[in-house]
């Protein structure tokens, strides 16, 4: 049997790519339904366009949840790469070749840290004293 059939969500990048085409399709989807709304909101069919109007809403319901699902594939690739070190590896391979010396240096000062405000040490030396 052809291998490709058999699982075609082999890795996260296939989902991933998969879950792009159908959100792709479900956006076209829902630009035809708005068109469909506007045409049918004055017609003599006011059932029909109520359940355009429905449609509309699930599909951008439906369009929300694509969005997430690709946001949560994409963090899935990213724990992976880390799990995995495939981050560190590709980090390594760019140490191992010899870097330009840069050709200005930038001086950076220590820049001492602030006083605390006002309110930060109103707060600190307020403590809790109560009367007994």
């Amino acid at each position: 049997m052809n291998q490709g059939n058999e699982n075609p969500f082999g890795s996260i990048e296939d989902a991933h790519d998969f879950m792009t085409l159908m959100a792709q399709t479900v956006f076209e989807t829902k630009l035809e339904i708005e068109a469909d709304v506007q045409r049918e909101s004055s017609s003599n069919y006011p059932r029909r366009a109520e359940a355009l109007k429905l449609t509309l809403y699930t599909l951008s319901r439906l369009e929300f949840h694509m969005q997430r699902s690709q946001r949560i594939l994409n963090d899935l690739r990213t724990l992976r790469r880390l799990l995995f070190e495939e981050r560190t590896v590709s980090a390594q391979k760019n140490e191992a070749q010899p870097a330009k010396a840069p050709e200005t240096q930038i001086m950076t000062a220590a820049i001492p840290p602030s006083p605390p405000s006002k309110v930060f040490r109103a707060a600190a030396g307020s403590g809790s004293t109560t009367a007994a």
